[in-house]
């Protein structure tokens, strides 16, 4: 396809967002009747690959397993002498390196599918609610109308937090990122549950399915009273009492919006708009953050400890913290007007373009679709069109119209569209995090749930390419030169440092 064809089908999709597409539209690019009931093999299915080193002209057959995927292990045997070590892969980012076997969800990037556990995401915002995804992500299957109770009732009773924890929230500062309160309340509640503590317990502690449970419920319950606790930081005010008769997203703006009248109840249409949102958010495979609930839990740590490391993976702006870029950026921009100069300064490097473009999805983001017609039909409505979204839709126009971007395969992702949702349901940007962070505790449940009974689970040790100085002897400290450019940065004290130190015995 032509440069202007392609930009043309990028700029035919997104008229389709901007105005609403029809909803047999969507329904027609899910209709799994008219697509292959079967997966086609991944990477052309099991097989063989033959190897010709030629450095040493030895032929090597590699097993391609039915994932189509070669076992690194097989790479040693490849050897040309030097110290002996076989070959190994290069891949920084792991872009192409698949570390583990997982059956929760699956994303197809070129064609724009997410899926939890087979269901199409669309399907599941459409027609499900927070509690039955998190049921079904964890579990394997939608819930039946029994397992849902008994679900929603141990997540529902497990929604308070001990006062302990709530002090060490109190003692943290009031204008404390709301991520950072939100690490800390989680690390704080790993000391609160000794018995499940495999470095207290001992290592089998998690062979209990009813362990594993009791720490998933806890998390899940407990983390929207965490985010309510770490919302109020900075509001001077308290938040209310989770409720454990509303539902879930219905409880998190009950806790932040109730106060002391236990007779609130949040607007049906917004606890909807964000169940939908927390529905988009609750899993999406092997992301940076997930993947780092792996890798701690690989090393048979605490899941509070490792969900803690995962959402400080998820606060960096080029993750979680991404949405919250995205609308400083439409902040800075300010108007319509500003976009050209603005796309002229990314294209020179000098500005960063936020809410384009996926590690994973060479097409559009099929959660950036459910997401504006979330904020046109439930949001907007009811507490007005954010200014910023005439900028966000002419500086979409001016991307997908633009040869930069189009060759690019630049596509708004779901951060663009969600830092809109949110500012417009009054949440500060810096709380945005927070909102993808409560939903992700199931994604990252889920992950930690399977790799404890995944038999090839290994505590992970990447290697590395060596390229520092071979060796090197000790000297004396007086016989030394200053060697490099590397060193210490100047750290000038503070002001309050030096008119400390300007006293006498100050030590």
């Amino acid at each position: 396809m032509s440069s202007v064809n392609l930009a043309a089908s990028r700029l035919a999709v997104l008229s389709r967002q901007l105005t609403g597409a029809p909803a047999e539209d969507m329904v027609a690019r899910n209709d799994t009747s008219a697509e292959e009931e079967q997966r086609p093999a991944p990477g052309g299915g099991r097989g063989t690959l033959t190897v010709v080193d030629n450095r040493t002209g030895k032929k090597y057959t590699l097993e391609i397993s039915e994932g189509g995927t070669l076992n690194a292990q097989a790479l040693k045997q490849i050897k040309a002498g030097g110290d002996g070590v076989g070959l190994r892969t290069y891949d920084p980012g792991y872009t192409n390196t698949a570390a583990v076997i997982s059956r929760i969800s699956f994303i197809d990037g070129d064609k724009g599918i997410l899926r939890y556990r087979g269901y199409p995401i669309e399907e599941l915002a459409a027609k499900s609610n927070m509690m039955e995804v998190a049921y079904l992500v964890l579990y394997g299957n939608l819930p039946t109308t029994s397992q849902l109770a008994t679900f929603r009732e141990a997540v529902m009773r497990h929604t308070a937090l001990p006062t302990e924890v709530e002090a060490v929230i109190a003692a943290m500062p009031h204008d404390a990122h709301p991520m950072g309160v939100l690490m800390t309340g989680i690390c704080a509640l790993s000391t609160m549950h000794p018995e499940q503590n495999p470095a207290l317990a001992g290592g089998a502690v998690y062979k209990s399915r009813e362990m594993q449970d009791k720490q998933i419920v806890r998390l899940l319950g407990k983390v929207p009273t965490l985010a309510a606790l770490a919302y109020h930081k900075s509001t001077g005010r308290h938040a209310a009492p989770p409720n454990q008769r509303l539902d879930y997203s219905e409880n998190f703006l009950y806790m932040l919006d109730g106060g002391y009248n236990p007779q609130y109840r949040p607007n049906p249409k917004l606890a909807r708009a964000l169940d939908i949102m927390f529905i988009l958010h609750a899993e999406h495979e092997m992301n940076c953050s997930t993947a780092a609930v792996r890798h701690l839990a690989s090393s048979g740590v605490d899941v509070y400890t490792a969900v803690a490391g995962a959402v400080g993976a998820l606060y960096g702006p080029l993750h979680g913290g991404a949405n919250e870029a995205v609308l400083r950026m439409l902040a800075r921009i300010g108007s319509v007007e500003n976009i050209p100069a603005f796309i002229a300064g990314v294209k020179n490097k000098k500005e960063k373009l936020f809410g384009f473009g996926h590690r994973v999805y060479r097409n559009f983001d099929p959660r950036a679709v459910i997401i504006k017609k979330v904020a046109e039909e439930e949001v907007f409505p009811l507490v007005g069109v954010d200014p910023l979204i005439e900028v966000a839709k002419a500086l979409q126009d001016a991307a997908l119209s633009d040869e930069y971007f189009v060759s690019r395969k630049l596509y708004p992702n779901v951060d663009f569209y969600s830092g809109l949702v949110y500012r417009a349901l009054g949440f500060p940007p810096q709380f945005f995090t927070v909102l993808f962070a409560i939903p992700r505790i199931v994604g990252y449940c889920a992950h930690w749930r399977e790799s404890l009974v995944d038999p090839d689970t290994k505590i992970i040790r990447p290697q590395q390419d060596y390229k520092g100085v071979w060796l090197r002897h000790y000297g004396d400290v007086a016989a030394r030169t200053a060697e490099g450019s590397d060193t210490l940065a100047k750290l000038p004290p503070s002001n309050a440092y030096n008119r400390r130190v300007a006293g006498e015995a100050w030590q």
